[in-house]
């Protein structure tokens, strides 16, 4: 009798337990707040995100979840104020007003948002307000016929046929007292880490954040050849001659590195800086659980 008693029970388990996890769908973006503004009297700091369309297969560029996830990550720290967009540009004109940096983390190049239209003249006025710039990864990619401004903005670039884009495993050995750094202990993570970046001469205003020496047989352009063994520079912070500040990130194409504590503490204290507030001693707060990066992701081609 006992037996009979439990064996409905065991039947009925597994599907309770299917169906509360088919509840749970990662494609689900719905519950991501959009472009919602501080109130007018709010002291706040308040920082914008801004995520490309969906590109390349499930787990990379995933610039939306991205964004969410750093959304999140950054509401830790009191007194800041997120504000995200998708599609690669603000819906609503107020979304950059009052902003004390912006994060850009899309697909770049030829068709990068920010060269197209008006934009360009809308980050410029952003940039000559001291607003803190942030490029992640395929963001840092422009025209080399944009180079004059982006220098200005970014203090270095990647360009197409100078600058290289290999997926490799970067060695963090060691890194540089800086705001962005507390907190960060060495790490090692493979990514797609684009090196041999146009930089401003001479590093004019440039402070090397992440270096790692790639193999050489990584180095795919003429220019990246002509400096084997040397170490890179895949991040850096870049001090404006106007008081601004900015952060080139050259990884952050698999989704899943995200879950690297010391990976997403250097890239929220990045933001942090370029916004002029105080970094913690210890780096910012970044806790979040495994289960988030499979979240707010785009459906793909590869994931219909």
């Amino acid at each position: 009798m006992r037996n009979n008693m439990l064996l409905p029970l065991f039947l009925i388990l597994p599907l309770c337990v299917g169906v509360l996890a088919a509840e749970v769908d990662p494609y689900d973006q719905s519950g991501v707040p959009l472009e919602k503004q501080p109130p007018p009297d709010a002291k706040v700091t308040k920082i914008v995100l801004v995520a490309g369309r969906a590109s390349h297969r499930s787990g990379e560029h995933e610039f939306f979840a991205g964004c969410a996830l750093l959304m999140k990550l950054l509401q830790q720290t009191s007194g800041v104020f997120p504000v995200m967009a998708r599609d690669g540009w603000p819906k609503n004109p107020q979304t950059f007003e009052g902003a004390k940096t912006v994060v850009f983390y899309m697909d770049g190049g030829n068709g990068h948002p920010i060269i197209q239209k008006d934009h360009r003249q809308i980050v410029q006025k952003l940039m000559d307000q001291g607003v803190g710039f942030v490029n992640l990864h395929y963001a840092v990619e422009y025209p080399k016929s944009q180079s004059d401004h982006v220098l200005q903005w970014l203090g270095g670039y990647y360009e197409t046929g100078f600058s290289t884009n290999p997926h490799w495993k970067a060695e963090i050995k060691s890194l540089p007292e800086h705001p962005i750094t507390r907190g960060v202990k060495p790490f090692a993570l493979q990514d797609e880490w684009y090196f041999n970046i146009r930089f401003k001469p001479e590093l004019q205003g440039v402070t090397p954040i992440l270096k790692a020496v790639p193999p050489d047989d990584k180095r795919g352009t003429a220019a990246a050849r002509e400096h084997k063994g040397r170490e890179e520079i895949l991040a850096w912070a870049f001090n404006r001659a106007n008081g601004g500040r900015s952060f080139g990130f050259t990884g952050a194409h698999f989704h899943k590195n995200w879950g690297d504590e010391n990976f997403r503490r250097l890239v929220v204290n990045a933001i942090l800086w370029t916004a002029k507030l105080e970094v913690p001693p210890d780096g910012a707060k970044v806790d979040m659980s495994p289960d988030e990066l499979n979240r707010n992701l785009d459906r793909k081609p590869d994931r219909r």
